[in-house]
């Protein structure tokens, strides 16, 4: 019995089964995102998504969806499910039995006396889905017929009918070959068993998909389909389908499916589930290594990719290299970002964060200076002289970030071309992270003997010291403001705050720290994340949905983040140590439930602040699954502690 599954009458239940989605990674850039009973309901779903080189390394679909029809008897039973306007047609998911993610996705369905189980995998590292059909039960000889659905376009359009597609194709070994605009490489489809393709190209219009419509975009498309395969299959026999953008050896696809197949880990406990989402964020592009920050939408950012690092990472043996082949990679890449202009403030400082954590797990201070420390100067640096874009040093030794109608913090949300919290000052999780930053390095540089380093740095350390709490603590309710800028303190209480107690380095005493996780633990901890926002205060939206303008105003003015509860716990246990375990405990395990929800397998990216705090954004989100491995790893520090 599979850790992950579904049964019949949970697949049946369309408003049950089209909320749940499946993902599958090949570790290059390309994935599979469809719904648990293969209907697609966003315009990023497909069975093939890729992306292009030609096309500025933008995800494109190629296969939407396959769909497949029994035939006894000359009776057909088509599986497919397909949304148009309001109506599903054809309804192939009330055949459905049985659907379980373990290694691979297994689907079984069930027509009369014949019982067909669908195994969907990607190839690791190859433009390529496999399928594997087995025909378990039949009394009568039986036909398979498969009728591919093509898109052909970028993931953030939708594609309409038109002249221009080229709907001819050519014959190669054991299937077909489509390619229906230039620029895009071939799609090689072919069966490992001897199969007859009727040509009967055809356009299907309007398919809908509820999702994108929930979302007030543009929600149907038309879909080219060429024809169909059809093949004889018998019972006990096994016949596997190949999308792939190069011609493969047919002779060979079922030795790849299943050495692929072994060479995966099962999804059995709530910890291996998030340890498997967690590596189909890493991406590997010829000789780079990247985080891909969220699916099915998200691409690469800078600041999430240093936010989730540790814990996609550092929860594993061979991670500590590829945490450094990211970070090489990032140095390559992104250099700009961290040691010259970029409007994201935070960022050079979250890069010196994440190499202080690698450095805590691997015990490597000394080779943390060695080979970055040159880099934590120049950031130090940028910050101290005034030539960072849009932020600088004041005389008291804090930052100052303003720049006019520009969102120079996370939270960077636009409504009509302006920042929904501008934040324009001295931002407390910004301030928070440069004297984090300072310390660390000159405790670094005094391990290696750097006095001059040490002599230069530590009047900003103490001046930082002594305008911190001046600048930011609120005596009289017992917390940070969020930041100070030119009409004085905000005194919204939000979760920026949290980073000054969970940091390693701190401005605050305990007594300080104690109050404001309090106010936290009263006001944005749910159980699904911290909120940005209080409910108490103007402007909280505690439900992420609608169009763009509801969502946008929402995204950082109620939204629970599970990343910012990986900070919350850490604070907790620097302050409370191993009698917070059980607390911290039940917060993680809370998520489990989770795996069964949105992105089967993996956790969302955000979640509503109000109850039932419904899972919305992205459905498998880098930060997300990272928060919650990094609190594992220190909740396993704790807990050695307590034996």
């Amino acid at each position: 019995m599979a850790y992950l599954q579904f049964n019949k009458e949970e697949l049946a239940n369309l408003e049950y089964s089209l909320k749940r989605e499946v993902l599958s990674t090949n570790h290059a850039g390309g994935y599979l995102n469809t719904t648990i009973i293969c209907c697609n309901t966003r315009k990023y779903h497909g069975l093939l998504v890729i992306p292009l080189k030609n096309f500025g390394g933008e995800k494109h679909v190629l296969l939407s969806s396959l769909d497949e029809t029994v035939i006894q008897h000359e009776r057909e039973f088509n599986l497919g499910i397909h949304r148009y306007g309001d109506i599903y047609e054809p309804r192939g998911h009330k055949y459905i039995r049985n659907f379980e993610i373990d290694k691979v996705v297994a689907i079984t369905y069930r027509v009369g006396g014949v019982v067909l189980r669908k195994v969907i995998m990607l190839s690791p590292q190859q433009e390529q889905i496999l399928i594997k059909y087995t025909l378990l039960e039949a009394n009568s000889p039986t036909t398979l017929r498969l009728k591919p659905f093509l898109a052909f376009r970028n993931t953030h359009t939708l594609s309409k009918a038109n002249m221009n597609a080229n709907k001819g194709f050519r014959k190669i070994e054991g299937g077909c070959s489509f390619c229906l605009y230039p620029g895009f490489p071939d799609l090689n489809l072919q069966i490992s068993k001897e199969s007859e393709f009727v040509y009967n190209p055809d356009w299907y219009y309007n398919i809908e998909y509820k999702e994108e419509r929930r979302r007030a975009f543009e929600s149907a498309e038309d879909l080219f389909v060429p024809g169909y395969f059809e093949l004889p299959i018998k019972k006990g026999e096994s016949v596997y389908f190949s999308a792939s953008t190069k011609v493969e050896n047919i002779s060979e696809i079922s030795r790849f499916f299943n050495l692929y197949v072994k060479k995966r880990k099962s999804r059995e406990s709530f910890e291996s589930c998030l340890k498997i989402a967690a590596k189909q964020f890493i991406i590997k592009e010829g000789e780079d290594t990247y985080i891909n920050s969220g699916y099915p939408w998200m691409d690469k950012s800078i600041r999430e990719t240093l936010l989730s690092l540790p814990g996609l990472t550092l929860h594993y043996g061979t991670g500590y290299k590829v945490f450094r082949q990211v970070i090489n990679t990032m140095l390559v890449r992104e250099s700009n970002s961290l040691l010259k202009d970029s409007p994201n403030t935070d960022v050079p400082l979250w890069f010196v964060w994440t190499l202080q954590q690698y450095a805590k797990i691997t015990s490597g201070d000394r080779d943390v200076w060695r080979e970055y420390g040159h880099l934590f100067r120049e950031i130090l640096n940028s910050y101290k002289n005034g030539t960072r874009y849009n932020v600088s040093m004041h005389g008291n030794g804090l930052l100052w970030a303003e720049q006019r109608d520009v969102a120079t913090s996370w939270m960077d949300a636009y409504i009509s071309g302006k920042p929904v919290t501008e934040r324009a000052g001295y931002q407390v999780e910004l301030n928070s992270l440069w004297y984090n930053a300072v310390c660390y390095s000159i405790m670094l540089a005094g391990k290696a003997g750097d006095n001059a380093f040490v002599s230069d740095w530590m009047p900003v350390k103490e001046n930082v010291e002594n305008s911190f709490m001046k600048a930011f603590y609120l005596e009289a309710r017992g917390y940070l403001a969020d930041y100070v800028g030119p009409e004085g303190q905000n005194k919204y209480v939000r979760p920026n705050q949290l980073l000054t107690c969970a940091f390693e380095y701190s401005p605050l005493n305990d007594e300080i720290k104690a109050k404001i996780i309090k106010t936290v633990k009263k006001e944005l901890l749910t159980p699904r994340g911290i909120r940005t926002l209080s409910p108490q205060y103007p402007g909280y939206k505690g439900e992420y949905d609608g169009d763009q303008y509801n969502r946008d105003s929402a995204y950082h003015q109620g939204t629970a983040r599970v990343w910012l509860l990986s900070f919350y716990i850490e604070a907790s246990f620097r302050l409370f140590g191993k009698s917070f375990l059980r607390e911290a405990q039940e917060l993680i395990s809370a998520f489990e439930e989770e795996l069964s929800v949105h992105c089967i397998g993996s956790i969302s990216e955000v979640f509503d602040g109000d109850p039932p705090y419904q899972p919305h954004g992205c459905t498998s989100y880098s930060m997300s699954v990272a928060a919650l491995l990094w609190s594992m790893k220190l909740m396993e520090k704790y807990k050695e502690e307590n034996i």
